[in-house]
């Protein structure tokens, strides 16, 4: 057989959230658009603000010379310039534009990351639930990731998390808001999680990297703060994307932003910007840095993903649904009826309603929706995830 064993495993394995698209879609066919309620991916459904769309144009007509010609691998000077001015406000330390790499989207960015800290056989801690793809970039770059659960309400377990670092750690992987519960991790936390790396960093010889994935830092509610790793921890990163704040998905815009007080950090940055163009993705397109440069604290109407989550989380706290209203990001992760979760969301599936199994997501037990749809949607969704509550009862 022609395909390397390993991508067959990963085919096998691969991700529940492209599965239960990909079911919703036959579905569709099957029962029709409006039949069927597809909370499988996030895919943001809220359109960019109009001032993107402005920006693009703006450059587009300017016909500026070389604006599609070759650039530092690290991006546009100008554009992390830019970026530099804002984040050191939103992240309370002086950052400039040497300590950033523009990348193509956060997935870009974690690859870069991993490509230039880990040697074959270090360690990725994450704690779990989390993002299904973060196993496969770790294994892109000779890692190994592991796990360690969080608590109930999907704050940090810190003893949990100190007892699993080991001599092979060189990553702690975070992901606040959180994909797929919502939650945020809260600066206290953050701050002893820092002091734990510290502590082991020095017993092990070596520095422990504090690694935050961030594309959903904007969407947040209720006035919750995200606070800034770069105040808890020196050797520290922050990827992210304008996936979600611009809903701009499709354009592979992001970047890495490295501590300015993180060890050796003029050779890490030199190695993000070796391991952008050796990995393939070169630099980040051109004309999506352009934009981003004068976009930088723009967001979408984060009170749209609001009522959502409330809409959402109010009808299934009706039905008799047990979850945590998540403070961030825009996903709910109900616990499941029965104790397979995988089994409940094929009862689900019964009713048209398409959602991912916690198990996807090393979080068994739970089920994730995502709730960047139409408000109808939601509103006609509701007695479906009714019905299934209770033939999950009667079957238990």
């Amino acid at each position: 057989m022609a395909v390397a064993k390993k991508m067959l495993q990963f085919m096998e394995s691969g991700s529940w959230i492209r599965k239960m698209f990909e079911e919703g879609a036959r579905l569709k066919k099957i029962h029709g658009e409006d039949k069927v309620f597809d909370f499988s991916l996030g895919n943001p459904n809220v359109p960019p603000p109009e001032v993107v769309k402005q920006k693009l144009l703006e450059i587009l007509n300017k016909d500026e010379p070389n604006l599609h010609a070759y650039m530092p691998n690290a991006g546009l000077l100008g554009t992390r310039s830019a970026l530099s001015a804002y984040l050191s406000g939103e992240y309370g330390v002086a950052i400039e534009s040497q300590h950033l790499v523009v990348t193509c989207g956060a997935a870009g960015a974690l690859n870069i990351v991993f490509k230039s800290l880990l040697d074959p056989g270090d360690e990725i801690l994450s704690p779990t639930p989390y993002f299904v793809e973060y196993a496969f970039y770790a294994d892109n770059h000779g890692g190994v990731l592991k796990t360690v659960p969080v608590r109930e309400d999907f704050t940090l377990d810190l003893e949990g998390m100190a007892e699993a670092i080991g001599p092979k750690t060189k990553i702690i992987l975070i992901n606040s808001p959180n994909n797929p519960t919502g939650q945020i991790y809260s600066e206290s936390s953050l701050q002893q999680l820092g002091e734990i790396m510290s502590r082991k960093s020095r017993e092990y010889g070596h520095a422990i990297y504090l690694v935050s994935d961030e594309p959903y830092r904007k969407i947040v509610y209720d006035g919750t703060p995200v606070p800034s790793i770069f105040q808890a921890y020196t050797n520290s990163l922050v990827v992210t994307s304008y996936s979600k704040d611009l809903s701009l998905p499709g354009e592979r815009i992001g970047f890495v932003a490295v501590s300015p007080q993180a060890d050796d950090a003029p050779n890490l940055i030199n190695a993000l910007s070796l391991a952008n163009r050796i990995l393939g993705f070169v630099n980040a397109p051109s004309l999506m840095q352009r934009a981003i440069a004068d976009l930088q604290g723009i967001c979408v109407d984060v009170g749209i993903y609001k009522r959502k989550r409330d809409l959402l989380a109010e009808g299934l706290l009706q039905a008799g649904y047990q979850l945590t209203v998540p403070p961030g990001a825009f996903y709910l992760f109900p616990r499941s009826p029965l104790k397979d979760d995988v089994q409940f969301v094929k009862l689900l599936q019964e009713e048209n309603v398409l959602v991912v199994p916690g198990s996807g997501f090393g979080g068994p037990g739970h089920f994730r929706i995502a709730y960047c749809v139409d408000d109808r949607t939601i509103e006609n969704s509701l007695p479906a995830f009714r019905r299934a509550l209770v033939r999950a009862r009667d079957a238990s």
